[in-house]
């Protein structure tokens, strides 16, 4: 809701406050007006995990009779990362539009970097193959996608990646430098270049990692 559309919500809720309650939902607390905050009584959830809202998913699959398949249910558990409403959301418009979940459509309804190039890009930063995960990147960029479309994939690949391929302390390491990147991003720095620089970074933590100076 706009600014000034919140402003008119908040004069009806001062109108009618003694008969009717109002229970307003939102992803993003910062943007409701201030007036607003201090009528309510605030309460925050966390997100959901991934195998909660896969188990409502799945719900809602059997009794809508969708056909699926599982790389198709994850694709939208990976691209809901949390909420469940678009969780819902994607499922419901890849049914829609191509009346079969699977994970070609589910990433082709929600246009997002398709999360097995970032993967790769990942695993050629742990080899230390710089130039292969460059390539990957690239590939997403020159595609289109935004450099936080890519940094965001790129978090929540790291973020789930296989601990027996990424020690714990490489993944917070690598989240680091992701975080960095985002921030450089949102700042405006949103060039090839510095997706690039983050090839390099993740290669430099998986080399400080290999050779036992990480942290130093």
């Amino acid at each position: 809701m706009t600014s000034a559309a919140q402003q008119a919500m908040r004069r009806t809720m001062e109108l009618y406050s003694n008969t009717t309650r109002f229970a307003l939902a939102c992803n993003a607390s910062e943007k409701i007006i201030e007036p607003i905050q201090s009528r309510c009584a605030v309460v925050r959830f966390s997100r959901l995990s991934d195998q909660e809202v896969l188990q409502r998913i799945m719900q809602v699959i059997e009794m809508e009779s969708v056909p699926y398949v599982p790389d198709g249910v994850e694709a939208v558990v990976f691209t809901a990362d949390g909420d469940m409403r678009q969780a819902l959301n994607n499922l419901q418009a890849t049914h829609s539009g191509f009346g079969f979940v699977n994970q070609e459509n589910v990433f082709k309804v929600c246009d997002q970097p398709h999360p097995q190039i970032i993967s790769d890009c990942v695993a050629h930063c742990l080899a230390l193959n710089v130039d292969d995960a460059y390539d990957r990147i690239k590939f997403l960029y020159t595609a289109g996608f935004s450099a936080m479309d890519i940094i965001g994939t790129v978090y929540r690949v790291v973020k789930n990646y296989n601990s027996e391929a990424m020690p714990e302390f490489v993944k917070l390491e690598m989240i680091r430098e992701v975080g960095f990147a985002h921030m450089r991003v949102g700042d405006g720095v949103n060039s090839l270049l510095q997706m690039a620089g983050l090839c390099a970074k993740l290669c430099k933590v998986a080399e400080g990692a290999k050779a036992g100076t990480m942290g130093r």
